[in-house]
């Protein structure tokens, strides 16, 4: 996409006069790109390619604010997930803080409910699923499943790096990981990235990982948005969970009928309990997206929607 600076505008003509944004999906190939002088600015840096990027002397790096959510979401609508034992044992079979690690270079931070801690509204008071093997497989047990009767299934992994998930493939093969230690055989499955979001949007898979990057700040972006039953609606629904909730529903129709912040804090606060007790995803992970900015720029101020206006940078 090329960019050309227009002069009659009206908040005054850009500083600079030719932009241009360059799509890059391979982390290595947009690594191979920065070092060779062909971007000045590159977004969602893998946090593993950090060191390499800092040694040259030529970056600063930057962070985009975590107002994003990267999870695994259980069809709910489809067995085994419509049993609640199952999803919550699935919430205690994985490792966060090994996945922030392993994978977002220490950057993430382990989300305890859908909604980013950066976000109001937020609610640390929920049900939690600590990293627990043993109680994964009781849970399972419960459900019906053990080792004479292991539970088979699906694991769709996403094809592309995302800001909430820069390494997908490799988390999908983590999360298979966890899930074989109590028990679960999952057969990883991908797609190309516009199939993926087709098949996800009709319901096809059984779990899947996605993630979302808020819009305004509000926490009906993401509570509504991703996990209301008005939005389970195909061919191409935002609740992939395909979760249900009337409860749920009925506390966020009521928190969109009101401006007092304070009664939808507390109408939020509630969902929020209500969602992690159904546990129809594994809240995994918010991340502070890491930006490599060419010494020199500046005027680059990150937003935590990741839109942002350039009409200020200036270049060296």
């Amino acid at each position: 996409i090329v960019l050309e600076a227009n002069p009659d505008y009206w908040g005054g003509r850009p500083a600079i006069d030719r932009l241009i944004y360059r799509s890059i999906p391979d982390n290595n190939a947009r690594l191979v790109a920065l070092q060779a002088g062909e971007l000045d600015v590159m977004d969602g840096v893998e946090p593993a390619f950090l060191p390499t990027i800092q040694a040259t002397g030529q970056f600063d790096i930057i962070e985009r604010p975590p107002m994003n959510i990267g999870y695994l979401a259980f069809n709910t609508q489809k067995p085994p997930f419509d049993n609640v034992l199952i999803r919550r044992a699935i919430n205690h079979a994985v490792n966060k803080e090994e996945l922030n690690t392993a994978f977002y270079g220490g950057m993430g931070i382990p989300a305890v409910s859908p909604l980013p801690p950066s976000v109001w509204g937020h609610n640390p008071n929920v049900p939690k699923y600590e990293y627990d093997p043993e109680k994964a497989k009781e849970l399972l047990a419960q459900a019906g499943y053990g080792p004479d009767n292991p539970l088979r299934t699906e694991l769709w992994a996403m094809p592309v790096p995302r800001p909430y998930m820069p390494q997908p493939e490799r988390i999908g093969v983590a999360l298979q990981n966890y899930l074989r230690e109590v028990g679960i055989e999952a057969e990883i499955v991908t797609y190309e990235w516009g199939t993926y979001l087709e098949k996800t949007g009709m319901g096809e898979h059984t779990m899947a990982l996605l993630g979302w990057t808020g819009d305004n700040g509000d926490p009906d972006n993401f509570l509504y948005v991703l996990l209301d039953k008005d939005n389970a609606v195909t061919p191409d629904a935002g609740n992939i969970a395909f979760y249900m909730s009337d409860e749920v529903h009925d506390l966020l129709i009521r928190a969109r009928q009101t401006t007092d912040q304070a009664e939808r804090t507390r109408l939020y606060e509630q969902a929020q309990v209500k969602i992690m007790e159904d546990a129809p995803w594994v809240p995994l992970m918010h991340t502070r997206v890491p930006i490599a900015v060419r010494k020199g720029i500046t005027g680059y101020v990150p937003n935590p929607t990741g839109s942002e206006s350039l009409g200020k940078v200036t270049m060296p």
